[in-house]
């Protein structure tokens, strides 16, 4: 059905400009085929006279159309675009369907009945952009806070690691003048025991040798 509506639709202004249809059926059927639905010429005008006849139905109800016909929706288009052409060529005649009584009254109620609709559409659409407009704004601030948060984060984690990295540098710096002044203390200790043993060496040569000395007649 949104197939047949659609080459429908684009079939409209040329049925609206010729009281022979038939061959504009049978394009319609054609068209169809090729889309792999199997329609002849009169199975399409009879498909199009209930589709006019339901939503002439809805038209009368004034209730939810669309849960009420599908496509409802597409048959306004159609109508509405149909009215929009009339205008636009200053009144002149419509084309003389089978149908073209009843789509004539039918066509200023869809004209108006579209104008609300379409304010509606307009109201939703402004209070859905609106909505969504303020979601961006409020997911951006939140987007926003969440990288300050993170960079703080950041900031801190690399202050915390720096103070670590001075901290560690610092003790080992400290642990090498400990370790040089420990083996400053232990040359200076080897250098002391080194002193006596020589003085030790030296006196007792001086010894031997005095001993050496008072030995000889």
């Amino acid at each position: 059905t949104a197939e047949f509506l659609a080459i429908r639709s684009e079939l409209d202004c040329r049925f609206m400009a010729t009281k022979r249809n038939k061959p504009l059926w049978e394009e319609m059927s054609n068209r169809l085929r090729c889309k792999g639905f199997f329609r002849t010429a009169e199975q399409c005008k009879s498909k199009w006279k209930n589709l006019v006849t339901r939503f002439k139905g809805c038209e009368a109800l004034q209730q939810d159309a669309n849960k009420q016909f599908p496509f409802h929706e597409e048959m306004r288009r159609i109508f509405s675009k149909r009215m929009e052409r009339v205008l636009s060529s200053d009144g002149n005649k419509e084309g003389n369907e089978e149908e073209e009584e009843e789509e004539e009254k039918m066509d200023e109620r869809s004209k108006r009945k579209g104008g609300v609709v379409k304010k509606k559409k307009r109201k939703e659409l402004e209070e859905e952009v609106a909505v969504a407009l303020k979601e961006f704004v409020r997911r951006q601030a939140e987007r926003e806070a969440w990288w300050v948060e993170a960079a703080e984060a950041r900031e801190a984690e690399r202050r915390v690691k720096e103070e670590e990295w001075r901290s560690a540098m610092a003790a080992l710096s400290e642990e090498r003048v400990a370790m040089e002044r420990r083996w400053r203390e232990r040359e200076e200790e080897r250098r002391s025991r080194e002193e006596v043993r020589a003085e030790r060496r030296h006196a007792l040569i001086m010894s031997l040798l005095n001993k050496l000395a008072n030995e000889e007649p």
